[in-house]
Formats: structure tokens, C-alpha cells, sequence
């Protein structure tokens, strides 16, 4: 969870417009829309979960391993989880 209320306010307003462009995915199978238009809206969706991917990677290591106070032990722990998860996510 982002520490900083502006950091907190961003990442909700970057869900927000991914919940949006769903929607439009949603709507837009309701209305037969083309397939290629639809492969657009899914390829902004996914560009989308890559950036909301980057900025709560950001500001959790910023949180957790630069302005926290953990000790070493804790930061190592923290390092060997976040790599679990980027592995993953980069599958």
C-alpha cells in the first residue's frame, strides 16, 4: 500500500481509467463491435496494466527499501519477494 496520500490518489485514478477501458472492451463485444477494434482496446488495456505494473513497483521499492526503516535483513527479504513477483508477472 503507497505510504504518500498523492502516490496513493495516482495509482487509484490510473485504476479507475483501466476499469474504464474494460468497460469499453465490455461494451464494445455487446455491440459487435469489429475484432481488430476490440485487439486495439485490449492492447491499451494491457499497455495500461504495464504502467499501473511500474508505478506501484516504483513506489513500493521507494517506500520499502529507500525512505522505509527496515534493516538489511528486512530489504534483502523484501528484494527476494519483489523478484518472486516480476518473475511471475513476466511470464
Amino acid at each position: 500500500m503507497p505510504k504518500q496520500i498523492e502516490d496513493k490518489k495516482k495509482i487509484t485514478l490510473r485504476v479507475k481509467k483501466i476499469q474504464g477501458q474494460v468497460q469499453a472492451i465490455e461494451r464494445a463485444l455487446n455491440d459487435d463491435t469489429s475484432c481488430a477494434a476490440i485487439l486495439q482496446q485490449i492492447c491499451a488495456v494491457r499497455g495500461a496494466i504495464n504502467g499501473l505494473m511500474n508505478q506501484v513497483l516504483e513506489v513500493h521499492l521507494k517506500d520499502t527499501l529507500v525512505d522505509g526503516d527496515s534493516t538489511e535483513l528486512q530489504r534483502s527479504e523484501e528484494l527476494i519477494e519483489i523478484s518472486k513477483i516480476l518473475k511471475s508477472y513476466l511470464k
